[in-house]
């Protein structure tokens, strides 16, 4: 048996964790894309403080990026791994839809406004269990199949997009019961903290956990910087893949149902990018197209800034547009100091 590649090696045995936070936070694109942040959010409030910086508006904030958090946090896994999921907005919508329509069939008249938690914890089992598939699927093409992660989940983008219209003739589900819009889309806790942004929140904390300190976030870090290494260090491949994708899926169904407790709607136009935002979200924060290098408080912090950037223009009356521009500008400078970093890496 060959011998495993030192980068490999250290990333299995935690040599990796060795380090600094310090020194890792400033060697990484995290450090740097967090002072953008605090630039916008600086500049923002010099410029309009009686408007942007007050509770409203981060409040408004927090709550407009939790369903796009919890994608987000399943997409940096898939791309630590040198992969890629475009179907997590459809498989949202799949999620969402299909709560949608097990509530509905379980309350008289098919209408599920005035359904209680019974239903509801339902409806939710059955968000999580339609995600899972789609995940499950993705993974078996991808780690078994030996089919491209951008095929796959190109093809599986469609499909899913494509069910979930044919699950209610092209149109949303609209009969969404109202305790789980009063509880979870705009109910708060502790003193006025939302509970969908305590529920983004837990999930992201889990995330982190499960990628920074545990046997199988080591194992995604491996995968990602040498597969081939990885597999003859012992580490199988295969399944690990089929899981990171499983747990993707996992991520995008409980966020179809949290879309659908905020929006009170299946809302399929509003969730036609997530897939993109929720890319763009993790390699601003400093997540590695190429794989072996990410962190789940980069994915935050790359998550809040087109939403601060959106935020910032509405109050200060700038058009749209440039909040793309902006946008475009920062993701192709993450990826431009990803590539300056490996180069400089590759060539001690």
């Amino acid at each position: 048996m060959s011998t495993p590649t030192k980068e490999v090696q250290s990333t299995v045995d935690g040599g990796f964790a060795k380090r600094s936070i310090g020194a890792r936070m400033v060697s990484a694109n995290t450090f740097w894309i967090a002072l953008v942040l605090l630039a916008l959010i600086v500049v923002f409030t010099a410029i309009a403080p009686a408007e942007f910086a007050t509770v409203f508006t981060f409040q408004t904030l927090l709550i407009e990026t939790s369903v796009l958090l919890v994608l987000s946090v399943g997409m940096t896994f898939v791309i630590i791994t040198s992969g890629i999921d475009l179907s997590v907005g459809s498989v949202l919508i799949f999620a969402g839809m299909v709560a949608g329509k097990v509530m509905e069939a379980m309350s008289p008249n098919g209408d599920a406004s005035a359904a209680g938690w019974d239903v509801i914890v339902v409806g939710l089992v059955a968000a999580v269990v339609a995600g899972t598939i789609w995940g499950l699927l993705n993974g078996f093409l991808i780690a078994v199949a030996g089919i491209p992660p951008l095929i796959v989940t190109l093809g599986t983008m469609g499909a899913a997009l494509g069910a979930a219209y044919l699950l209610n003739n092209g149109s949303d589900v609209r009969s969404v019961p109202t305790e789980l819009t009063k509880t979870l889309g705009y109910g708060t806790t502790f003193g006025g903290i939302p509970n969908l942004v305590l529920v983004a929140v837990v999930i992201t904390l889990i995330g982190a956990w499960l990628l920074h300190t545990t046997k199988f976030g080591r194992y995604t870090f491996a995968v990602g910087s040498n597969a081939e290494g990885a597999r003859r260090a012992g580490i199988g491949v295969t399944a690990h893949l089929l899981k990171v994708y499983t747990l993707t899926g996992f991520l995008a169904g409980i966020a179809g149902f949290l879309s659908l407790a905020y929006y009170a709607s299946t809302t399929i136009s509003a969730h036609t990018t997530d897939n993109l935002n929720a890319i763009a979200a993790t390699v601003m924060g400093g997540t590695s197209l190429f794989g072996g290098v990410g962190t789940v408080l980069g994915t935050v912090i790359g998550v809040f800034i087109p939403a601060v950037l959106k935020k910032g223009f509405n109050i200060t009356h700038v058009q749209d547009f440039w909040q793309m521009i902006a946008v475009g500008a920062v993701l192709i400078a993450a990826v431009w100091f990803d590539q300056r970093r490996r180069r400089n890496r590759n060539s001690r």
